[in-house]
């Protein structure tokens, strides 16, 4: 494929596809924090986008490079997704029951937590790689940056989505979100393996 208006329709819809797991963590990020500032919500939305644009390239380099290794490990990646969703959500839903009538501050998604839930939701984007093998290092690049832009914007939807809410849910955000995540989780393991 060369440089047409195809390949960047393609990776507008590649973007759109991948980004709709990172949606949905960020709309239970947005019910779990309905006093989030657009500065935060650009940072959550950016650190979904850069690990969304990422991952394409480590499997584009794993392609070119160490693809017997890269197939053994594909077969991990639902596993990986379940286990860290599962996870996270876990704990909000437990914090969420925990603190139903609590009217205290929930706290908000530290750096480290941010990053699993940006990692869990974007590495079966490390596939793409594999579809994305026919293009050239500035293709894959350029690609995968569209991606990027796409969840970014998808992302910052989704918390604003969730901010607007999770005002409204008030106690039941953090147990609504808890159950996002493990849903998306779930739904992960069972397209990957199935």
């Amino acid at each position: 494929m060369g440089w047409n208006l195809m390949f960047f329709v393609n990776s507008v819809f590649l973007g759109a596809g991948l980004a709709m797991d990172a949606f949905s963590v960020s709309l239970a990020n947005g019910l779990n924090e309905p006093g989030i500032c657009k500065k935060r919500m650009c940072k959550i939305a950016g650190v979904f986008a850069f690990l969304q644009c990422l991952m394409p390239l480590i499997g584009w380099v794993c392609v070119h490079t160490i693809i017997m290794y890269f197939k053994t490990f594909e077969k991990l990646i639902p596993w990986i997704a379940l286990i860290l969703l599962l996870f996270i959500g876990g704990k909000m839903l437990i914090e969420g029951i925990r603190h139903k009538d609590s009217k205290t501050e929930k706290p908000k998604v530290g750096f480290a937590g941010l990053m699993v839930q940006g990692i869990a939701t974007s590495i079966d984007a490390l596939s793409v790689g594999f579809t994305n093998a026919e293009y050239g290092l500035l293709m894959a690049l350029v690609s995968s940056v569209i991606i990027g832009i796409v969840t970014f914007i998808i992302c910052f939807i989704g918390l604003g989505i969730g901010r607007k809410f999770g005002t409204k849910l008030a106690g039941k955000a953090s147990i609504l979100g808890g159950v996002i995540l493990i849903g998306i989780g779930i739904e992960i393991f069972v397209t990957g393996v199935f």
